[in-house]
């Protein structure tokens, strides 16, 4: 296999900050040298970078690609008036309606656009209750299509259709298929470039019964559990209502869910003695601004997260620099004391929870790191330090500096165009299966 030097490559570390001019060299998918004058050896392909920004790419870790074709979606005939409604007068309905042609053209739109945006590895909690099985296998077939990594798993759940009505046998067979499904794609499905974990919805939708056993299969095959976790105050208040427990945390580490590898996302209505058993677990917590301030549920205490806090989007599209901007902007609305570098920071962590669940070093320009790399276009008027890189992000950088995207050593975008596949006949063909989707979304009951 050919290597590549990278030579004159701005490298840019988000967390610690850090930029330094040095040359790059890739073979097998990994970074393996990196020095300032590294000389080119027989045969190695060599591109010149003139001082162009290389960064580590960037991780979403939270999302749901299968809203990608929402957007523009007819609305609910009555709009919803709080977030339980938003769930089941939209989200509920979307999902329900999702088949094989919308799972996948969910999936490849938002990974074209996740590229685009210098994201490279995707982390996405599916759910599809009419069309379970394989769905999973389509979204990584889709992924792989343009190039780049994907975490994925299906959300159990107990409800479709008679959630908050007397258990169904169809809402048994519904969780049972998503277990199975989750199971499917952990044995037969992951690789270099694609790994699972066990998703769940959220605990006020899940049995004691279905938490442990989403937890069971999370331990057999020593992953995590994917979950949401406080989204909003209903997650409690339903809890208690339906399964008697009015301390989700407590109830999620009594059942097993809580662990090293376990993703947590939004965690907005959090006490500090929930957050100390998180802490305690060494559990993922994942913030969502866009995606809180979009469903009005308020703030999340994101400033006493701790350590294992990353962003993710919630279905947005994956472009993290402006999903750091805005939960940059929301922090400072909300006065919670944190400051530009502490976003970088979380885009970093991003980077680590890969490097955990891959078993390999990722968000890193050093020897032996796995060569996802986002090279940056980014013509500054001022001077680029370590110490004011966050300012540069936070306040300058955006995602239409990408101008080439590398995931495991192999370009998937250059000067701006993917490779390998033809975007504007994929967006046609998008349109046409959101024509369908949405037909089919406006027949389902709320």
């Amino acid at each position: 296999m050919t290597s590549i030097l990278l030579k004159n490559a701005t490298a840019v570390h988000l967390f610690p900050p850090a930029i330094e001019s040095v040359d790059l060299r890739i073979l097998s998918g990994h970074i393996v040298a990196v020095d300032k004058a590294l000389v080119a050896e027989p045969n190695e392909h060599i591109e010149d970078l003139h001082g162009r920004l290389v960064l580590p790419g960037l991780v979403n870790a939270h999302t749901h690609l299968y809203s990608s074709l929402s957007r523009g979606m007819p609305g609910p005939k009555e709009a919803p008036k709080n977030f339980l409604e938003i769930l089941q007068k939209v989200w509920w309905k979307l999902d329900r309606a999702l088949d094989e042609e919308s799972i996948y053209y969910s999936a490849l739109i938002g990974a074209i656009e996740a590229v685009k945006a210098g994201t490279t590895t995707l982390v996405d909690h599916h759910a599809s209750p009419n069309c379970i099985a394989g769905s999973l296998k389509i979204i990584r077939d889709a992924l792989q299509q343009v190039g780049m990594r994907g975490v994925l798993c299906y959300e159990v759940t107990d409800r479709n259709p008679g959630f908050l009505s007397k258990k169904s046998e169809k809402e048994i067979e519904g969780r049972d298929a998503g277990l199975r499904e989750n199971q499917n794609f952990l044995e037969n499905h992951t690789s270099s470039h694609f790994r699972g974990l066990v998703g769940a919805h959220a605990s006020f939708t899940l049995s004691d019964h279905s938490l442990r056993a989403c937890a069971e299969l999370a331990q057999h095959f020593k992953c995590g559990v994917h979950i949401h976790l406080a989204e909003d105050q209903c997650d409690a208040e339903i809890s208690q209502q339906q399964f008697g427990h009015s301390n989700i945390v407590k109830r999620l580490a009594e059942l097993g869910i809580l662990s090293e590898r376990a993703i947590l996302a939004h965690g907005i209505y959090l006490s500090e003695a929930d957050l100390q058993i998180i802490k305690q677990r060494r559990c993922w917590l994942m913030h969502n601004s866009r995606s809180n301030m979009n469903n009005s549920v308020g703030y999340a205490p994101v400033q006493h997260f701790g350590d294992r806090t990353a962003l993710g989007t919630d279905g947005f599209p994956a472009d993290m620099f402006e999903e750091a901007r805005l939960a940059f902007f929301k922090g400072r609305d909300a006065m919670n004391g944190l400051g530009p570098v502490d976003y970088l920071k979380f885009l970093s962590a991003a980077q680590q929870l890969c490097s955990e669940l891959f078993d390999e070093p990722f968000g890193k320009i050093a020897p032996g790191a796995v060569a996802d790399l986002i090279f940056l276009d980014y013509p500054s008027p001022t001077p680029l330090t370590e110490q004011n890189l966050a300012g540069h992000l936070l306040f300058g950088m955006k995602s239409d500096h990408v101008a080439d995207v590398m995931v495991a050593g192999n370009f998937v975008m250059r000067d701006k165009k993917l490779l390998h596949i033809d975007v504007a006949s994929i967006y046609e063909k998008s349109r046409e299966a959101a024509a369908r989707l949405w037909k089919r979304y406006q027949q389902m009951d709320d």
